[in-house]
């Protein structure tokens, strides 16, 4: 059975997986995709593992039931804490994110980097794993604690979020970090704003190029790329007031509210 043409599916705990879901649209424009924000369970990262498992089978279970070929679970808190369980009980390949500490680490000047992620991430074993052969690189470690809230309530630009930032990204600034890693997809939404706060030489790194990519390559391996000639449908959904996704997406979809 030829599954190339069914969808490409996304979720996140709102709306921070559509950084993911632009990159993977531009590199691969021909295929599907069904979004999925769990927005009313937002933030994952305060969450505890077990909840975070079933958060992300519920979603696994959205999508699957809409017929998507593949999973990308555009959220690194859910990748952290669940993705070794999704890839256990289904049988459709996952696309996870993890913080991109390697490149920062192998890229180092300064021998100190910075990491901006969420309680979630941090505190979990994948991470653990992912810094551990790193232990010449001073890592600067911080909870963006209520950034996803105030991007989930539609107050990216407002004085509360910059005077967060200021306040997270000082310390790294006085260790004099070359290199900051964005550990939530939510987060590439506030490159304009930390941009400001940095000093140019700070290198801003975040995951969604990289996450394109494997997903393509994921996709071609197991021979489900489409090589349709006409460019896709995107399909959003949400469980809580659309508005804010609708504005992120610059009113270019429509966004479907589904109680999920």
């Amino acid at each position: 059975m030829d599954n190339s043409t069914q969808p490409i599916g996304l979720f996140d705990s709102g709306i921070g997986g559509t950084s993911i879901w632009k990159e993977i649209h531009a590199l691969l424009p021909y295929e599907d995709s069904i979004y999925l924000a769990d927005t009313r369970n937002a933030p994952y990262g305060q969450r505890s593992k077990q909840e975070i498992i079933d958060l992300s089978f519920k979603n696994t279970d959205f999508l699957l039931a809409q017929g998507c070929k593949i999973i990308v679970v555009a959220c690194n808190t859910a990748t952290t804490n669940a993705i070794d369980e999704l890839r256990a009980a289904y049988d459709v390949p996952f696309i996870g994110i993890e913080p991109a500490i390697r490149p920062a680490a192998i890229h180092t000047k300064t021998n100190t980097i910075g990491i901006l992620a969420t309680q979630g991430t941090l505190s979990s074993e994948l991470f653990s794993k992912a810094i551990s052969g790193f232990n010449n690189i001073k890592i600067i470690e911080q909870v963006g604690r209520n950034l996803v809230t105030l991007i989930e309530g539609g107050k990216l630009q407002s004085d509360e979020m910059h005077d967060l930032l200021v306040q997270y990204l000082k310390p790294m600034i006085d260790a004099n970090i070359d290199h900051l890693v964005l550990g939530c997809s939510h987060y590439p939404y506030l490159i304009p704003q930390i941009r400001k706060i940095l000093p140019d030489t700070v290198t801003i790194i975040d995951s969604g190029q990289a996450v394109a990519r494997q997903t393509r390559q994921v996709l071609n391996s197991h021979n489900l790329l489409n090589d349709s000639a006409h460019t896709g449908t995107q399909v959003f959904y949400t469980n809580a007031n659309p508005t804010v996704l609708e504005d992120i997406l610059e009113n270019k979809y429509t966004v479907l509210q589904e109680d999920f």
